[in-house]
């Protein structure tokens, strides 16, 4: 299998997201453990952005716990980030299958991923999309390393490009959505 690359994950996400109006944003892990916290990172820096009809969420390591904010919201699509190894370069960024994180040896969630995943699939009626993100598992110092660093620049500013093209959602009269034009 070949790497992917910040232009593929950012076309892979453009596809996936293309007809999704309203976004919610899932950012997971552990801040206080350097190999799990790249999902919450990348989530505030989404956060930041402050992009129209996209919601973040800061779940850290309880993910479960927001899936009612995240169905009060009605998202077409929901965003999970999360730290992940998958072998790949540190920094790397990749759109993961439930199935592939069922057994992440620093994993600190409660529930399972794929449990959530299936959860806001059926109760929010919404596209779960899980995003990956390689940690570099051989690092000791506290701060990011440049590989980390890089791949958040990059996922961040991929995310920041296909979010920010979508059309955006006009609230009408009775609260009915209408696409702007």
């Amino acid at each position: 299998m070949t790497a992917p690359t910040a232009a593929s994950i950012e076309a892979d996400l453009a596809r996936r997201l293309r007809r999704a109006r309203r976004i919610a944003v899932l950012g997971i892990g552990d801040e206080l453990r350097r190999e799990d916290r790249l999902g919450m990172l990348a989530a505030r820096e989404v956060e930041a952005l402050r992009l129209p009809d996209v919601r973040v969420f800061l779940a850290g390591v309880v993910p479960e716990s927001f899936t009612g904010p995240i169905r009060r919201v009605r998202p077409d699509h929901v965003l999970l980030l999360d730290a992940a190894e998958f072998g790949a370069r540190p920094g790397t960024a990749r759109v993961l299958h439930p199935a592939e994180v069922g057994g992440s040896r620093f994993s600190t969630h409660a529930i399972p991923l794929p449990v959530v995943i299936a959860y806001l699939e059926e109760t929010a009626q919404a596209d779960v999309t899980l995003i990956g993100i390689q940690p570099d598992l051989r690092a000791t110092a506290a701060g990011l390393t440049p590989a980390e660093e890089a791949g958040l620049l990059h996922l961040v500013a991929s995310l920041q490009r296909v979010l920010a093209g979508r059309p955006a959602v006009r609230v009408g009269t009775y609260g009915k959505d209408r696409r702007s034009k």
